[in-house]
Order: C-alpha cells, then sequence, then structure tokens
C-alpha cells in the first residue's frame, strides 16, 4: 500500500450495483487501513435493536430513555456478536483506537457503562461486528469499480439519519448515486 493510498478516516460507499447483501448501499467508515488490511464500521446499517436491548443483556441500568432507544447497527460481518463504538474523541476509554483527533472506535465496557449513565461521549454510534480486508484486498475491491472512497464527515456519522448517510457521503464527492453506471470502463 502506498502512503497516498491510505484510506483511513475515510467513507467507502458501495457502488450501485454492489450485490454483496453485506455491503449493498452501505456506506463504511474505515477506522484503519495499513500494508495487512482495512477495518471498518458500517454506519447505515440500524439492526431491529436498541440500546436498551444491549444494556439489558449486559446488565447496564440506563439513565434515560433517549439513550435506550438509540439504534444498535451492523457495523459488518466479522464477529457480529462484538461491539464497536464509534465516538467523538473527547475521552479515552480502556480500549479505544483513536482514529483521528475528532472520532475514535472503542470496544470496552466501560464506554457502555458511561453512554447508559449518560456521561459517555455525546455523539455515539454504537455496532455489533466489523468490516475487514486483507492485505490488498480492499484495493483490488476499489480497482474493480466496487466502492467510491472518500474524506469522511463526522456531521454524516453522528448527525444525518441513517437513510441518508450513503447518497450524503457520495454528496462530498459531488457524485449523484443514481445515476452511476456498474460497468467500468473497459475497450
Amino acid at each position: 500500500m502506498r502512503p497516498e493510498t491510505n484510506l483511513t478516516n475515510h467513507f467507502l460507499i458501495a457502488m450501485p450495483r454492489l450485490e454483496d447483501p453485506n455491503f449493498f448501499h452501505t456506506v463504511t467508515y474505515i477506522c484503519e487501513h495499513t500494508t495487512d488490511g482495512a477495518m471498518g464500521i458500517v454506519i447505515n446499517r440500524p439492526m431491529d435493536l436498541h440500546l436498551a436491548d444491549i444494556f439489558e443483556q449486559l446488565e447496564i441500568q440506563i439513565s434515560t430513555t433517549d439513550i435506550a432507544e438509540q439504534p444498535v447497527y451492523i457495523g459488518g460481518p466479522v464477529q457480529s456478536d462484538r461491539g464497536f463504538v464509534l465516538h467523538e474523541s473527547s475521552t479515552e476509554w480502556a480500549s479505544t483506537l483513536k482514529v483521528t483527533t475528532d472520532i475514535s472506535v472503542t470496544t470496552s465496557l466501560d464506554i457502555l457503562e458511561a453512554i447508559a449513565a449518560g456521561k459517555g461521549p455525546e455523539h455515539n454510534l454504537v455496532a455489533l461486528g466489523y468490516a475487514g480486508w486483507g492485505a490488498g484486498q480492499l484495493e483490488s475491491e476499489l480497482a474493480q469499480n466496487a466502492w467510491l472512497s472518500g474524506p469522511a464527515e463526522s456531521d454524516i456519522i453522528f448527525n444525518r439519519a441513517s437513510d441518508e448517510r450513503w447518497q450524503a457521503a457520495a454528496d462530498l464527492l459531488g457524485v449523484d448515486l443514481n445515476l452511476l453506471s456498474g460497468d467500468t470502463g473497459h475497450a
């Protein structure tokens, strides 16, 4: 991987014809991209599950109904039983990967306890599972026209409705996904 192709803190926007059911019409926030591969969280696939369900299973008391009703997302097909919290980077937790000065991802229980108590990061997205790519796999998929990529924006992750995030991420690139063809430019 060349330094100019590092997609950490980028959105991966599924091309309209990407038919893999795990990624159809998704936008994935790339948390880490190295020569060993990439890891990201799908940010626009809410589950039929809310934080109240997670907290009940973990026997964590909830302070407000607003927190209880927050959706949980399908973060990707890898380790779908493991929780990941994308959040603003104001505090570090027991197991935090600081992606940028503004965005981190945490996998430890302490952040969930803080969120339940109303003391966690104001902006957060809780997901089960993640999207992962081995060495060179993501670059190959990009070359096959499976994805668009562009710099991420925290406002889309934390403030947009989940059903608006796919097009909103493409809008950052000036792309109307409805006008794209899935065909590549081969002669």
